[in-house]
């Protein structure tokens, strides 16, 4: 049997038995030879149209060596790269316990429902505060997140993904620390934000180790896994409060964080570091062994190449000029004008968090208490229905997201988004009649099925879209921009639904009604679709100023020749 390999603009055909194995070195083949003497060279992206077909093929024949000729850039999901990602998602899950834990013990917490304050051992059994100083409180662990993702890209660039998320579990460590034993008001709020730095950096790391670890097929179902992990983590917090929301007991529940955070400590000395994080430090032959180890018994030849290629691309035009700063970026004064890709997936950072599905997190316990006319007696035994209705939110939440993990790829980014925020509203809509009609029932099943159409497509979507639509130069900063972003909108969010369930009662989700139909619209008409597409491709079609690039009234461009890129010329 005989294999046409192609690289750059020239192919040969070769035996099967005499592919030579992939090699650890900067590909040769892939570059053109310049034109002229002192002219810049450059290549012609691997990725484009004219290896479309490859896309095609699923299984083929291994040689002697059992390396499968299959193209490894097209490959599904294997048990070693899932298992990796596992591995980084753990922070995820300590970002949902964290965000989770504080619901259900509330009313203990703040409004001492268990009984009058009392101190063991120098701990008080509650830490009595007004609804809108709590609301500060809960809200602190966002705005510790905002901080930490502003210097997650940066510090990630600089560290390594693997590093990263090694040194940001002691935020962990410490927040939790600190609020297992907190005394006072400032104390608590002092933990919460130190675990909410914990909480921005795992937003940022945990979904750009998995994108770039990801092939284009697995890459959707990896980009859930931020948000999956964090409903994990939320579920398994709801669990565990129902038995340890009376004082003291609520203190270890803050204090699980910690041991999540030691465990995965642990484990992360055995998984890789993202084999594009080890190009940009020159370090090739590390990179190649663990692209080979992410793609077990398939042909990394090519996308090694590309690789290699794009990553040293981009580095040659950095060292022409410098690097651009995230304000050139933003406005658009870089080579490539990247502002309809930075809006995009700024806006859905953003879009995530003004839905108010975190409101539904944090404070469904309390508007479950208000909407069923709990009457003090009865808040006191615990579980009460409130608190089991707040752990089905969070279990079916859960589920909702495997369910859009498996579907993104099939039927696309911008339907899944269009079809789950408009869903979205709707629910938001049900939650207000069943509360203006004083209906419990149908408030408490309008917010599940709320939770379930917004984890399934806008909850985590927004987590995989800078990894798919920037390219590298960019996806630090802007990364790293569009988390803080999305900590920011979650801690304004979380400080006001408080007051505006005191001030709107029963028509609380109106606003979010509107909310969500912004994020349909712009799904509709802006969102950049990302399916089966290389970054390359993502930029070559959607660069260029904000503006509207989908709906029916949008004629759809031919597709182009290939992307070229500048790249520095390799030695013989």
């Amino acid at each position: 049997m005989a294999t046409q390999k192609t690289t750059g603009s020239s192919a040969q055909t070769i035996a099967d038995d005499d592919l030579p194995p992939s090699q650890p070195t900067r590909p040769e083949s892939i570059y053109h030879a310049p034109a002229a003497a002192g002219s810049t060279p450059s290549f012609t992206s691997t990725t484009s149209a004219a290896n479309a077909k490859l896309k095609d093929f699923d299984v083929a024949e291994g040689d002697e060596r059992g390396i499968s000729h299959t193209d490894s850039r097209y490959s599904h999901m294997n048990r070693p790269l899932l298992l990796f990602a596992i591995t980084a998602a753990i922070s995820s899950i300590n970002y949902g316990w964290i965000i989770g834990s504080i619901n259900i013990p509330a009313l203990v917490i703040e409004e001492c429902a268990g009984g009058p304050q009392t101190w063991t051992h120098g701990f008080p059994s509650c830490i009595p505060m007004s609804s809108t100083l709590w609301g500060l409180v809960v809200g602190l662990t966002p705005l510790g997140a905002w901080a930490g993702s502003l210097l997650s890209g940066v510090a990630a660039d600089r560290f390594g993904r693997k590093r990263m998320l090694m040194y940001n579990n002691a935020s962990f460590v410490i927040g939790a620390l600190l609020a297992g034993t907190a005394t006072t008001i400032a104390q608590l709020a002092v933990a919460r934000f130190v675990s909410g730095i914990g909480c921005g950096v795992a937003a940022n790391v945990v979904s750009t180790y998995c994108s770039e670890t990801s092939t284009v097929r697995s890459r959707g179902f990896l980009g859930g896994f931020q948000q999956l992990m964090i409903l994990v983590g939320l579920f398994l917090s709801q669990v565990v409060s129902i038995g340890l929301s009376k004082a003291p007991l609520w203190r270890a529940l803050f204090a699980v964080s910690a041991a999540i955070a030691i465990g995965q400590t642990l484990l992360l000395f055995f998984i890789p570091e993202s084999p594009k994080f080890l190009v940009t430090m020159g370090r090739y032959e590390e990179a190649h062994a663990v692209l080979q180890r992410l793609r077990k018994g398939l042909d990394i030849s090519l996308e090694y190449e590309d690789l290699v290629a794009v990553l040293e691309s981009s580095h040659q035009d950095t060292t022409r000029a410098p690097k651009p700063s995230m304000w050139q970026v933003v406005s658009g004064n870089t080579e490539v004008d990247l502002r309809h890709l930075v809006f995009s997936a700024l806006f859905l950072m953003l879009a995530q968090q003004w839905s108010g599905a975190k409101g539904v997190m944090f404070y469904s316990t309390e508007i479950l208490t208000d909407r069923f006319h709990l009457t003090d007696e009865q808040a006191k035994q615990i579980p009460t229905i409130a608190q089991l209705l707040t752990l089905g939110i969070g279990g079916i939440g859960a589920v909702a997201v495997i369910i859009g993990m498996n579907i993104l790829d099939k039927v696309g980014r911008r339907s899944v988004l269009v079809v789950s925020s408009l869903a979205t509203s709707i629910c938001a809509a049900l939650i207000v009649v069943g509360s203006a009609l004083d209906i419990g029932p149908m408030v408490a099943t309008a917010m599940y099925v709320f939770n379930l159409v917004f984890q399934a497509g806008a909850g985590f979507i927004p987590y995989l879209c800078a990894s798919e639509l920037l390219p590298y130069y960019a996806l630090g900063s802007i990364s790293g921009l569009a988390t803080s972003v999305n900590c920011l909108t979650l801690f304004v969010v979380s400080f006001i639904f408080p007051i505006l369930d005191k001030a709107l009662k029963a028509y609380l989700f109106v606003p979010f009604i509107a909310t969500n139909l912004i994020t349909f619209l712009f799904g509709v008409f802006m969102m950049p679709e990302a399916k089966g597409k290389s970054i390359t491709e993502v930029v070559e079609e959607y660069q260029g100023p904000v503006r509207i690039v989908a709906g029916p009234f949008v004629r759809r461009k031919a597709s182009a020749s290939p992307a070229t890129f500048s790249a520095p010329k390799v030695a013989d």
